[in-house]
């Protein structure tokens, strides 16, 4: 009974998250939970509405996983050769996204794909397609290639969790193999693991962070 309440509780919150939240219509989201694991059922009409209702329901204390099952049914529908001549002019007038990077279109999905050096790079070209008209659903296949060593991307993230005011950072374990950090420990909020994995993608040379942090509140 304790944990059927615990999860109904969690429903209503994520429930009024999503109809707080400007950039969401929640008309036609549902909403389960259990054990702290979220469920979103339904369609929205853009893919930047998927991904904003998300957001929202990690946002809520209490979640710690969301299984987006959302649906994207554009209002109106257009061909693909129309989004990718979109998506490459939205790449090419993005300052961050290096000239390396590609995209394809099948159906309504993005692919992009390259090289580049820092993650704000592969991070600004999802950022520049996902908002487009028609777009639902956009895959990252771009990499990142390494430029500094292991220790030092170890040492930079270390410090870079130091500094911040939103976590913890003595609970934080950092290791770097290569170009993939891994981050073990505890934190006390979604908020948190959030914040130590965003740390970790700011440092010179990741291409992979695996985060084990476990939310303890």
């Amino acid at each position: 009974m304790a944990m059927s309440t615990l999860s109904s509780d969690l429903q209503e919150r994520v429930q009024n998250e999503l109809v707080w939240d400007p950039e969401v219509t929640p008309d036609n989201i549902g909403v389960t939970s259990h054990d702290g694991a979220v469920t979103l059922t339904g369609f929205v009409p853009t893919y930047a509405e998927r991904t904003a209702a998300e957001r929202a329901a990690f946002r809520v204390y209490g979640t710690r996983a969301v299984a987006n099952d959302l649906a994207v049914k554009p209002l109106d529908h257009r061909i693909d050769p129309d989004i990718a001549n979109d998506a490459l002019a939205a790449l090419k007038y993005n300052l961050s996204v290096p000239k390396s990077v590609q995209v394809s279109v099948h159906d309504g999905y993005l692919t992009l794909e390259g090289k580049c050096e820092w993650w704000f790079q592969r991070n600004a070209a999802e950022s520049a397609v996902r908002y487009l008209p028609g777009v639902k659903g956009v895959t990252n296949m771009i990499t990142i290639k390494p430029r500094v060593s292991p220790q030092m991307v170890k040492d930079k993230i270390e410090a870079a969790l130091r500094r911040s005011a939103e976590l913890d950072a003595k609970h934080v374990a950092v290791t770097a193999i290569g170009g993939t950090v891994t981050l073990s420990g505890h934190v006390r909020s979604y908020a948190e693991r959030v914040e130590a994995e965003r740390a970790a993608w700011a440092a010179p040379g990741v291409s992979t962070v695996e985060n084990n942090v476990v939310v303890s509140p």
